[in-house]
């Protein structure tokens, strides 16, 4: 199977993105993930999708998503996140957050059970 470079997955990332949010996918260098920035929301929508879908193609036992230069998630970027998380998981894989805002931990903490498959780097 073909999966994009590095730079394919941040310039896909990007072409999604609006202009009065934009967010986007960069290859975290020093683990295997991704560094997200900008907002989640209706507008970058499809953004995310796409860079979750290359996120979780990202091979390893553990997938590191940097959301530290994250701004905003909305319900469905946070459903989006559990989605792929139990994709992983069901692979025997592990998706693990780094720094989410607090717009994330929110959602988590209105809705415990589901997002139960989301999970945070101590």
């Amino acid at each position: 199977m073909n999966h994009p470079s590095g730079a394919e997955a941040g310039a896909e990332a990007e072409a999604g993105a609006g202009a009065s949010a934009p967010l986007t996918a960069r290859p975290w260098q020093d683990r295997p993930g991704a560094r997200l920035s900008g907002s989640c929301d209706l507008d970058t929508r499809q953004c995310l999708g796409a860079a979750l879908g290359i996120v979780t193609a990202i091979p390893g036992p553990v997938v590191h998503l940097d959301l530290s230069a994250v701004v905003f998630l909305d319900t469905a970027a946070v459903a989006a996140l559990v989605r792929a998380a139990t994709a992983l998981d069901g692979q025997g894989r592990r998706l693990l957050l780094h720094d989410p805002p607090y717009s994330l931990r929110k959602v988590v903490e209105m809705f415990p059970d589901e997002c139960a498959a989301l999970e945070v780097a101590a």
